[in-house]
């Protein structure tokens, strides 16, 4: 459903300049980006947020009331080159500490906080009554920050919209299968040549400038939005396949056998 309301709101952008479409009563839509990138295959700029289950404490608080709410802006360049944005407005995802616990490994500072609200090292004690932290961590890193722009996109997504939102929404961890999810969702499709031509030589020159900086010694240079992921992208084309940590196998060869299904099996 959520597809079809992106390409309502291109189809709007083609004919006006600008499309922007809501959605409520939905669930979990994948990858924010892949909607921003239904738009930016057709040379347009392509927006989309999604709310989730409140699973970040705000700022000052000690209660989840406010999900990982991504953003994803991707825009178009030059020789099928694009800046692809997409990103949590908590620190990390909540992934990140899942495998940091399968792993047995801390987390670094300023991802999540104990059911006190107190920054904890421990993925356990975040995933276990805590919260992941906004991004910037702690308010005397800028936490506030983040927790503003995760309240922005409630109000573009399940306020606007209708849905659900914030702690109105469903448990992630402990959901009552009887109340629907009702998730709200935002979309916007922009063309850029409405705004000036030279867009994409534009948006180009902008990467390339970013690329071509002095990288700290150290570093393998200087990236732009969606340069990892595509370099990500095409190390698992190379390898044939993906890479799990052996925690994480072990974890799915138990679930598997917990099922009753088969296993997955190894490259």
């Amino acid at each position: 459903a959520v597809v079809s309301t992106q390409s309502t709101g291109i189809e709007k952008c083609k004919s006006t300049g600008v499309g922007v479409v809501t959605a409520k009563g939905s669930n979990h839509y994948g990858i924010a980006g892949f909607y921003g990138l239904m738009a930016e295959k057709q040379g347009l700029i392509g927006i989309s947020m999604t709310n989730t289950s409140p699973v970040v404490v705000p700022t000052r608080a000690k209660q989840c009331t406010i999900g990982t709410n991504a953003i994803s802006v991707i825009a178009p360049a030059e020789n099928e080159d694009y800046f692809a944005m997409d990103m949590a407005t908590s620190t990390v995802a909540l992934g990140k500490l899942e495998v940091a616990r399968r792993k047995g490994e801390p987390i670094p500072p300023g991802w999540g906080c104990d059911s006190e609200g107190n920054e904890s090292l421990d993925p356990g004690a975040v995933l276990d009554g805590g919260g992941l932290l906004p991004l910037g961590g702690t308010e005397q890193s800028g936490g506030y920050k983040g927790y503003a722009l995760a309240s922005s996109v409630e109000v573009l997504c399940g306020i606007l919209s209708g849905g659900n939102w914030g702690p109105h929404i469903r448990s992630w961890q402990n959901p009552d299968r009887s109340k629907q999810a009702n998730l709200g969702q935002f979309f916007m499709a922009l063309d850029p040549e409405v705004f000036g031509f030279g867009f994409t030589g534009r948006m180009q020159q902008f990467m390339d400038e970013h690329r071509a900086l002095d990288p700290v010694e150290g570093t393998d240079g200087v990236l732009v939005a969606g340069d990892p992921e595509r370099a990500a992208e095409k190390a698992c084309e190379e390898r044939g396949g993906i890479l799990y940590h052996p925690a994480f196998v072990r974890d799915m060869e138990e679930l598997a056998e917990k099922l009753s299904v088969p296993a997955m099996k190894p490259l």
